[in-house]
């Protein structure tokens, strides 16, 4: 439903809505901290430094760290349900945000169809592993979708207290675990701070490692899609925006180091490659107990859950925003006349989803080795290419105006962001048949993709200039 005055449909979201802690829950739920732990560092310490990974996840903290720093400051001056499109749009031009807005809806889309892939591939092998029956992949995935849609049309408080159960859930698990290796004494080589030091990081194997890390922190960028709906914005996304780069490298940084010592420094890699897919239950199992086991499985669910609900509210805003300018249809920006949530934009993702999914269905795509395999290496590209070019905003944004900002936030941490996540994409590109699991063109094309999504973005903007001046006049439009 929405609300009519002089027949306009509602177009506002919720103010003064969320704090801190409310976008804090959205941002590491997206993250999926338990899930990227789970799925991501076996193969970190696998192919990449071994026992370094831990001090890899504090270094990579460290990089979108600084990162945050230029955009947090340019969050004083731009604010919009858009998220970075909008910062690129005032940094660099309206073509070039629309540029990124497309590339980050594919990005984002890209995660949703990752989760929803791997949600779907977890819940039949735990109701299998339970005694119950085969189920395709695809029923459990249209439910994580209808569950998530009906969530995300309601207000956005509900959505933040969902998340929050959800995230401290996922953190007390591997927290618990780390704290009985502490306890205990250890592992074999008993409580060791090798894999922080820099001869375990920068050892061999440190770029691929740098590569599963990185992927990991997907997400927390979403601190300022929410800045419409918080409470003194401008101090507010920058907090937050902190609190969950820290949260998230500390949270990696200690999960994994607790598992490294669990298994001893020096047998970690040989561990993680002989037993990737369990790694993490085994040492949760031998600490906790069998029900520790059970429950960490449980919360696998409900970690996926979580971060397809974060993006979902991600993705909607990104729409609404789009439509509220005039380049989407304007019924994507109405919002529910109790909740004030874009509830048409979530109707119209999940059908995209829905269908995006059911086409990887009919190609008789694994749910783990195709959808999520390629799909987020897909994303983890994606959002890699929009981060280093919101870095390249900010430096011009401050460029002819320092707004008083100085130095530091304006020109040195953005282009140092900027070159360290340069590196990163580098790195990632030429390592993309291992971090997918597949050598195939299509994986290959996938940086091709990307770029050709961004030139019609950019290409469609043009057009809206000639054709529709009024509109592009108001692309990138700030909020804040």
């Amino acid at each position: 439903m929405s609300v009519t005055t002089g027949g306009e449909a509602r177009q506002d979201l919720r103010k003064d809505a969320v704090g801190v802690a409310h976008i804090v829950f959205f941002v590491v739920a997206a993250a999926a901290p338990l899930t990227a732990v789970v799925g991501a560092s076996p193969a970190a310490f696998a192919f990449g430094n071994g026992p370094g990974v831990p001090g890899t996840y504090l270094l990579v903290g460290v990089l979108y760290a600084v990162f945050s720093v230029g955009f947090t400051a340019m969050n004083r001056f731009v604010g919009s349900a858009g998220g970075f499109y909008a910062y690129i749009a005032n940094g660099l031009g309206r073509p070039a945000g629309l540029a990124c807005a497309f590339v980050t809806l594919a990005t984002y889309l890209a995660i949703e169809i990752a989760v929803v892939g791997l949600f779907g591939f977890f819940g039949n092998t735990i109701m299998v592993s339970a005694g119950g029956p085969e189920i395709h992949w695809f029923v459990y995935a249209v439910v994580l979708m209808a569950a998530v849609c009906i969530c995300g049309a309601r207000n956005i408080e509900f959505s933040g207290r969902v998340l929050g159960l959800c995230m401290i859930a996922e953190i007390a698990i591997l927290g618990l675990l780390g704290i009985a290796v502490l306890i205990g004494g250890g592992g074999p080589e008993g409580v060791s701070l090798k894999p922080y030091g820099p001869g375990a990081v920068f050892s061999s194997g440190f770029g691929v490692a740098l590569v599963f890390v990185v992927a990991s922190f997907i997400g927390f960028e979403a601190t300022v899609i929410f800045g419409e709906e918080a409470r003194d914005p401008k101090r507010t996304i920058a907090r937050a925006t902190y609190w969950a780069v820290g949260i998230i490298a500390l949270f990696y940084a200690f999960a994994s180091w607790a598992v490294a010592v669990h298994y001893g420094p020096s047998q970690i890699t040989q561990q993680a490659t002989d037993h990737a897919s369990t790694l993490y239950l085994t040492a949760v199992q031998a600490r906790l107990g069998e029900v520790a086991g059970i429950v960490m499985n449980a919360l696998l669910i409900t970690s996926l859950f979580a971060c397809t609900l974060s993006f979902h509210n991600t993705i909607n805003r990104y729409l609404f925003a789009l439509g509220r300018e005039g380049i989407a249809s304007g019924h994507v920006a109405r919002t529910h006349d109790v909740h004030q949530s874009p509830y048409v934009a979530g109707i119209v993702q999940t059908a995209v989803l829905f269908v995006a999914t059911l086409l990887f269905v009919l190609a008789k795509a694994s749910p783990y080795d195709v959808v999520f395999a390629w799909m987020s290496t897909f994303a983890s590209l994606g959002i890699l290419m929009v981060q280093i070019v919101v870095s390249g905003a900010v430096i011009t944004f401050f460029r002819s105006n320092r707004r008083g900002i100085g130095l530091w936030p304006a020109l040195i941490a953005p282009a140092l962001s900027a070159l360290g996540l340069a590196a990163c994409l580098v790195t990632m590109i030429a390592n993309l048949a291992l971090v997918s699991g597949s050598d195939s063109l299509a994986i290959d094309g996938l940086p091709v993709a990307l770029v050709l999504i961004g030139i019609a973005g950019y290409l469609f903007a043009l057009w809206i200039r000639r054709a529709r001046p009024a509109v592009y006049e108001n692309l990138g439009r700030s909020f804040g």
